[in-house]
């Protein structure tokens, strides 16, 4: 069903073998230098038709021609995508556009966006005859894989920061995950993970240089395309950045989308970083990554990235797409959150509101126009960090009871 043709460099544009999991280029003395999966879009094209499409279940396993998988009948009934589309006008009035859209991820079944990517891991590693599945996350990567192992009955390990929020932690081990708390940071749980998955021999997730996750993520591209009606492609998505695989995903599905005459033009898309944590951004403009000590730190774990792996991807695609990268400091991205929850009943946690901050920012400084339509991607739910929640919702106000 896949329609694969190779996979090549984003650094140097040659084709290389097909690694079992995570992979980068061996041509290239550069540990950024990640994997692009390629298609044959005619083929594509045959198939995956408006009239086929309709008739398939409404989750993201409908796109599997562009997916580096092959058909199954019982991976391809777990949930996943097919997430709304919610028109926010309340909203869109607070960041000042003419109309905001929200395409709420967080409604997926561990309540992020990375159900995208973990999905299309598992089947992959099952189908590559793995035996356990690792990665190393800050929260929401690891719930999503420890969920969807569960569901396949892989085993899955997963190395997280000191500092990752309970809540998260806690769907882990309710979903039979080993656990591994690594006493450092993302960067040193990410190194550990590495290392066991290549002395172990098992399937390393991590989206950053796993070329197949990527694909997964691209679906919300794909989805949004499928949801716009030809009139309404937004002028604007935007989407909070950390690794870079999310925003390179989206956007490369909506390209795809719009070669295959989906949508007849491309929207620009809007990547978001914490104002102290934007290495993506500061090498959409250099050319190159700085110095990952020159980071600060924010509230928004998921995006709190100082060495994001996926740059590359993420610039080439705001690029193609003729967008922009703005930053926001945490008092904004908490006056998101507790706007997105009053103004449009939708809970986000500190990395999902950041992309609704960025809007309100790029009206500000006169990136996004006032008259615009924009979608901004809600990446996660806010229940997964009830910690950062409290600290911007404020407190309930106490009452005797009545007599």
């Amino acid at each position: 069903m896949s329609c694969v043709t190779g996979l090549t460099c984003i650094n140097c544009g040659v084709g290389v073998p097909a690694p079992d999991s995570a992979g980068v280029c061996p041509h290239c003395d550069d540990p950024f230098s990640v994997l692009d999966v390629q298609y044959d879009l005619n083929r594509v094209a045959r198939t995956m038709t408006r009239v086929a499409i309709t008739a398939r279940p409404a989750n993201h396993w409908r796109y599997a021609e562009l997916l580096p998988i092959d058909g199954d009948d019982n991976a391809f009934r777990w949930p996943v995508g097919w997430t709304p589309l919610l028109s926010a006008d309340r909203l869109a009035v607070w960041v000042g556009v003419q109309a905001l859209r929200l395409k709420d991820d967080g409604r997926n079944p561990t309540g992020s966006f990375k159900d995208r990517a973990s999905s299309v891991g598992v089947l992959h590693a099952l189908q590559g005859g793995a035996t356990r599945v690792a990665c190393a996350s800050t929260g929401n990567a690891a719930s999503s894989l420890a969920g969807f192992a569960a569901m396949a009955g892989i085993p899955a390990t997963i190395f997280v920061p000191q500092k990752a929020p309970d809540p998260k932690i806690a769907q882990l081990l309710i979903y039979g995950a080993d656990v591994r708390r690594v006493r450092g940071s993302y960067a040193q749980a990410y190194d550990m993970c590495s290392t066991l998955c290549e002395r172990e021999g098992w399937y390393n997730r991590n989206c950053a240089i796993n070329p197949y996750l990527v694909e997964g993520k691209k679906t919300c591209g794909l989805e949004l395309a499928e949801q716009f009606s030809d009139d309404r492609v937004p002028d604007w998505v935007a989407v909070s950045v950390g690794d870079g695989c999310t925003i390179a995903g989206i956007g490369r599905g909506l390209q795809q989308m719009r070669a295959l005459g989906w949508i007849s033009r491309m929207p620009r898309l809007l990547g978001v970083q914490a104002a102290h944590v934007r290495p993506v951004m500061e090498a959409f403009v250099s050319g190159a990554l700085p110095d990952p000590s020159s980071c600060g730190a924010t509230m928004a774990d998921s995006i709190d990235v100082p060495v994001p792996r996926n740059w590359r991807k993420a610039v080439r695609e705001v690029k193609a797409s003729e967008g922009a990268f703005i930053g926001v400091t945490d008092e904004e991205i908490g006056a998101a959150m507790r706007a997105t929850g009053s103004l449009a009943g939708v809970f986000a946690e500190p990395a999902a509101a950041a992309a609704v901050a960025g809007v309100r920012a790029a009206v500000e400084s006169g990136v996004i126009d006032s008259g615009a339509d924009v979608v901004a991607v809600i990446t996660g739910n806010g229940l997964k960090d009830i910690r950062g929640a409290m600290q911007v919702a404020g407190s309930p106000r106490d009452v005797e009871p009545m007599a």
